[in-house]
């Protein structure tokens, strides 16, 4: 797997981290409920299940291509490459499918998740490109 393809993973596994951050440890500040999901004040209670188990959600799927790449890197190419590959593809698949949610503005105003759906879906797409070559 090439330097592009693993480089991408490794964003991809940034974002995730990120998201993780935003969901389980930092859900409750304004700036992140409010600001960055556009969730008010008074409906901390009632979403805050959903963000703990979406965050975790997203830590186990970045430590998918963490795993891939120390396999990778330890003799197990063809292992380390498949881990890489198949959670790429998950999580180009889960940001399309925030990006629909998006469109059909099933959870929020519309056009307030194309940015995390961009974000999720453009690095793995990336990886799974580059490691076409």
């Amino acid at each position: 797997m090439n330097a592009v393809a693993q480089s991408c993973a490794g964003l991809a596994v940034l974002v995730h981290l990120l998201a993780f951050t935003w969901e389980v440890v930092l859900f409750e500040r304004t700036g992140v409920h409010e600001g960055i999901f556009r969730i008010p004040a008074a409906n901390l209670p009632a979403t805050r299940l959903w963000s703990f188990n979406v965050g975790f959600y997203n830590l186990f799927l970045a430590a998918g291509p963490v795993l891939g790449l120390v396999l990778l890197h330890t003799g197990h190419v063809e292992a380390g490459r498949a881990l890489v590959l198949y959670c790429c593809g998950f999580m180009l698949l889960a940001g399309i499918a925030l990006g629909v949610s998006d469109l059909l503005a099933l959870s929020r105003p519309r056009g307030a998740g194309r940015g995390g759906a961009l974000a999720q879906a453009l690095p793995p797409l990336a990886a799974l490109i580059a490691a076409l070559f």
